[in-house]
C-alpha cells in the first residue's frame, strides 16, 4: 500500500507544479503585455510574425549579454554589442 500512497503523493506534486507553471506563465504574460502597452507596441498593427521576430532579436541581445557576463567582463543589460541603443529601424508611435 505504500507504493500507492507514494504514487498519489507524486501525482499531487505534479498537479501543484502544473498550477505553479500556469501562474508563472500568466505573470510573465502580464509583464510583457504591460511592457508592450507602455511602449506603444500593443497599439501598432504588427503581424504576429514580426512580433515574434522582434522578441527573438531582444532575446538574442540579452543572451549575448549573459554570455559576456559569465565570461568575466561586465555586460550592460540594455545596449547592444555594437554600442547602439535601439533597433535599426524606427517605427512611428502615432495612432
Amino acid at each position: 500500500m505504500a507504493t500507492k500512497s507514494a504514487i498519489l503523493d507524486i501525482d499531487a506534486q505534479i498537479e501543484k507544479l502544473r498550477e505553479r507553471k500556469k501562474i508563472l506563465i500568466v505573470k510573465s504574460a502580464d509583464r510583457f503585455a504591460r511592457a508592450a502597452t507602455k511602449s506603444g507596441l500593443a497599439e501598432m498593427e504588427i503581424s504576429d510574425e514580426e512580433v515574434d521576430g522582434i522578441f527573438e532579436e531582444i532575446a538574442a541581445r540579452f543572451r549575448k549579454g549573459e554570455k559576456k557576463a559569465s565570461g568575466g567582463s561586465p555586460a550592460s543589460p540594455r545596449g547592444q554589442a555594437n554600442g547602439g541603443t535601439g533597433a535599426a529601424t524606427e517605427v512611428p508611435h502615432d495612432s
